[in-house]
């Protein structure tokens, strides 16, 4: 199985389990090794008193396509250290789009990107993500398929 299989295989099994992305309207559009997108529009209930989308929300979006990017080599990985920066306000509405990408992976670590825009690309805020692996797989037993090797 090729490495582009492997992510799709992982981002189909988490999505099936994740409860939270989903019940936020949340939609998975794309992942490939080390990178995802999600979108999300404001909804009246995720406006504060300001008449703004609560920036809570905007994180759940930004952690959300985070933990798809780094779960795509099928080893559960999960945030160690998160900081999202707001530059511009989100309002009822609007379709927002959240893409991470992969800066770096070694060992148990890994850094990852994350930013999100109005649909049409307007940038809201700025994430970056810290990842640590933990045992087990994701898809249990998937394992890519290596080239054939000659028997000595």
């Amino acid at each position: 199985m090729d490495a582009l299989a492997i992510a799709r295989a992982c981002a189909d099994a988490m999505w099936a389990d994740d409860v939270a992305s989903r019940a936020l309207g949340m939609e998975l559009i794309a992942v490939e090794p080390g990178h995802a997108v999600l979108a999300m529009s404001v909804t009246e209930a995720m406006v504060n008193g300001h008449d703004l989308c609560h920036g809570g929300y905007i994180f759940m979006l930004a952690d959300s396509a985070f933990a798809f990017a780094c779960n795509t080599y099928n080893q559960r990985t999960v945030a160690q250290h998160c900081a999202i920066t707001f530059v511009a306000a989100a309002r009822r509405g609007d379709r927002l789009v959240a893409q991470a990408t992969e800066r770096m992976r070694a060992g148990r670590s890994g850094i990852y990107d994350v930013t999100v825009t109005r649909e049409e690309g307007f940038v809201i805020a700025e994430f970056r993500g810290n990842s640590r692996a933990i045992e087990g797989e994701i898809v249990p037993g998937l394992k890519p398929r290596g080239p054939a090797r000659a028997k000595p």
